[in-house]
């Protein structure tokens, strides 16, 4: 029984899979089945339309976000046009020229499956190409007493294989020509993710200018220790934000939420600052430097019994021959069942042999062949003697070059400072189409991003959040993307269902009358517990009859005591006399005078 009703179960969850495969091509009947239903229940239903009809969602009324301070860039895409951006016509360096054009594909579109109609956003339309826009700021961004905010939204609408979604902030140089805008372009900070395979970044790099060489070199964040695959996969709209301090400390957040943080002093591979002493390139390690800890005692000697001949394996001399062991058969005999193929050529191919198959006489046999002896380890076997080590008296430990000044060496305590940039800029390579950008803002005060954020991330968050399905909806929609789910929802509705039918049903059986009958067994006197109350019942009513009567009783006989005490005293007298009768005649009738002569 048990088992019976796992499989039910099971098949009952397949049936609910198929029923919900088949019920858009059910949809036709059902609709001729209630097209035959009386006028009545159709008037019901004409009725009351609004009853199976779920209420709408709230709705959200997008409106376009304002800046409430200061900003060095800001832009929406609700105009619904690129002005005010550039596309380059460059093209990358050491590439094919088939790929080597940034010819890839942008548009202002809305997004997919948008909730809020109207906001529109900054799309990299085409895949495996090369993708270069941009845009100049209001003012050049100089590095002084003020931080850096620079913010903007990313949806990855058809997730993302290989590719980036990071901005550019193009430095402030007499040679910045967006319409050649390349990879080479000089940048100072490039911040946004980043992701191919398995490998989910969140890039922060700066380029650093070192006050001795006049050089660039690019400094990157340390990897956060929040798991960042979420953002990548799962086709929302992420809000990523970079916020720089003059103190030179920085933090990095995904959706206002804070997923790095460091100081550009301390947290930055390689180190803004050299170390103040280097190795000497010119040093050398002396010849006579001896590194060696452990050395061969110089005044070991071999012991006379050591043999270093000796086999470290020898013939087992107690091992004894199996019996049935078939010396004369070989282990191995031709097929006798192998054909030699037709198309053989015995001048290209050689003499055709038959192939090689286990010996069958061997099967039921210990073996076959040539017995030889097991191996065994040799007890007297050494190997090659060698001296013990004994502690190097002349050692001098690890040989390393001497250091010397670093003569490139300088500090810079406010890396904060950065090189100016006048413009923004995307310049990607993706293998994946349909990246939404929107919503950039480059600023100084942290509560005029948080505005922006909060009326275009913000409005987004909230008409998901309207939009989005109960728990119960989030289920059927869930089983409709994978149907199998189905049998775990019912698996997991019936499986207490199961077990306490499980435990109820799992009692002792008791034998029935009939069987009783039929092997003359004692039959217990076993009540079920209905009659047995209804029994209880009855004998509690019973009782309290009872106990009416014998106060009834009792009163009776309290009126009668005199009389009836009176009639008793009589009663037991001529109980008495008659007992002292009958004493008296069973005396009479045992005296020997008169028992009866007894005849011979």
């Amino acid at each position: 029984m048990k088992w019976l009703l796992y499989v039910t179960l099971l098949a009952l969850g397949t049936l609910a899979a198929q029923e919900h495969d088949v019920g858009d091509d059910d949809g036709d009947d059902v609709i001729d089945i209630e097209d035959d239903l009386d006028d009545g229940v159709e008037d019901v239903e004409d009725s009351n339309p609004e009853s199976s009809t779920p209420p709408p969602a709230p709705k959200v009324t997008y409106r376009a976000p304002v800046p409430t301070g200061e900003v060095y860039f800001v832009e929406s895409f609700d105009k619904g046009t690129l002005d005010g951006w550039i596309l380059s016509k460059a093209k990358k360096d050491d590439t094919d020229d088939e790929i080597a054009k940034y010819d890839g594909k942008w548009e202002v579109q809305d997004m997919k499956d948008t909730k809020l109609p109207g906001d529109k956003g900054l799309v990299l339309v085409t895949r495996a190409k090369h993708h270069a826009i941009s845009s100049k700021l209001s003012k050049p961004f100089v590095f002084d007493t003020k931080p850096l905010i620079i913010q903007y939204e990313v949806n990855f609408q058809n997730g993302i294989e290989c590719g980036g979604a990071y901005v550019k902030l193009l430095s402030k140089t007499p040679e910045l020509n967006l319409d050649q805008f390349h990879d080479k372009t000089p940048y100072t900070i490039m911040f946004g993710p980043d992701k191919c395979g398995e490998d989910y970044k969140l890039h922060f790099i700066f380029r650093h200018k070192n006050p001795k060489t006049g050089k660039y070199e690019e400094k990157h964040a340390k990897r956060p220790d929040a798991d960042l695959k979420t953002y990548f996969t799962d086709k929302k709209t992420h809000l990523y934000t970079l916020v720089l301090n003059p103190d030179n400390s920085f933090e990095i957040l995904v959706d206002q939420m804070v997923v790095n943080s460091g100081n550009l002093l301390n947290d930055m591979s390689p180190p803004v600052n050299p170390p103040r002493e280097i190795e000497d390139p010119n040093d050398q390690k002396p010849e006579d430097w001896d590194e060696r800890p452990k050395i061969p005692d110089p005044d070991a000697v071999k012991p006379d019994d050591w043999d270093e001949d000796a086999p470290a394996k020898i013939a087992d001399e107690n091992a004894v021959k199996p019996e049935g062991w078939l010396d004369d058969e070989p282990e191995y005999v031709a097929d006798p069942d192998a054909e030699k193929p037709e198309d053989w050529d015995e001048d290209m191919d050689g003499e055709w042999e038959a192939p090689q198959i286990a010996n069958p006489k061997c099967e039921s046999a210990p073996g076959c062949g040539t017995w030889q002896r097991p191996m065994i380890d040799n007890p007297n076997y050494k190997g090659k003697w060698k001296p013990p080590m004994i502690d190097n008296v002349n050692y001098q430990g690890i040989w390393k070059p001497r250091k010397i000044p670093n003569p490139d060496f300088f500090e810079d305590l406010e890396p904060f400072k950065m090189t100016p940039f006048s413009a923004v800029g995307l310049e990607l390579w993706s293998m994946t189409s349909d990246i939404f950008f929107d919503n950039f803002i480059i600023c100084t005060e942290r509560a005029v991003a948080d505005d922006w954020a909060n009326d275009g991330w913000g409005l987004k968050k909230a008409a998901d959040g309207a939009a989005e399905p109960g728990v119960v909806g989030q289920m059927m929609a869930a089983a409709e993307e994978r149907p199998w789910l189905w049998v775990v929802y019912i698996l997991i509705v019936g499986f207490p269902v199961f077990l306490v039918v499980l435990f109820c049903c799992s009692g002792k059986k008791q034998p029935s009358a009939a069987e009783y009958k039929k092997t003359d067994a004692p039959q217990p006197d076993v009540m079920s517990d209905e009659r047995e109350e209804e029994k209880d019942k009855g004998d509690k009513e019973e009782e309290e009859e009872a106990n009416e009567e014998k106060l009834e009783e009792k009163k009776k006989n309290d009126a009668d005591i005199g009389s009836a005490s009176q009639g008793e005293e009589e009663e037991e007298e001529e109980e008495e006399d008659r007992k002292h009768a009958s004493e008296e005649e069973e005396t009479v009738n045992r005296s020997p005078r008169n028992r009866k002569p007894r005849k011979d």
